[in-house]
Parts: structure tokens; sequence; C-alpha cells
């Protein structure tokens, strides 16, 4: 029985990090839309959260919510060479995650 436990246990924790790590993932993308001229279309934003994330995820709104704030606080002081490189990433994921065209 202890095994099983320990089993369910390893899964689930395996299940909450990665939806923290998605959550913090999409904060980061989240929080670089006006720091990188970008706008997001809202409906490709919905459908990466409902294909990408489990419906009972309880944690996942907060955890992003978290990151995102955690993302803004941070960029608020990046140099222009450090602002150039986020943004050409953040647009390129933006782009495959459908967010703009």
């Amino acid at each position: 029985m202890p095994l099983l436990l320990c089993t369910y246990a390893t899964a689930g924790a395996a299940q909450d990090l990665k939806s923290m790590t998605l959550a913090n993932e999409l904060g980061s993308v989240l929080a670089s839309e006006e720091l990188c001229d970008l706008s997001y279309n809202q409906s490709a934003i919905a459908a990466f959260i409902e294909k990408r994330v489990k419906a009972d995820d309880l944690g996942f709104a907060t955890n992003l919510r978290m990151m995102t704030a955690g993302q803004e606080f941070q960029l608020k002081g990046i140099s222009a060479s450090s602002k150039t490189a986020h943004c050409a990433q953040i647009r390129r994921v933006a782009k495959a995650y459908g967010f703009v065209s």
C-alpha cells in the first residue's frame, strides 16, 4: 500500500511541476506583450489554455497570475540589448503559440 501511495504522490507532483512550468512560461509571454509592443489574440490565448491546462487544475490560474506579475517586475529594468534579445524570442514563441500572426 505505501508503494501505491508513493506512486500517486509522485505522479501528482510531476503534474504539479508541469502545470507550474507552463504557468511560468506562459506568464513570461503574457508579461512581455506590452514591453515587446505586441498585441495578442485573446481567443488564441483561451484556446491555448483549453488545450494545455487540465480542466480541474485549480492552481494554474493563481500560479499564472503570480508568474506574470513576477515577470513584469523583472522586465522593468532590463537593458536595451536584453530587451532586444528577450523580445526577439518572445515574438517567436508568441507566433508558435498562435498568439500573433
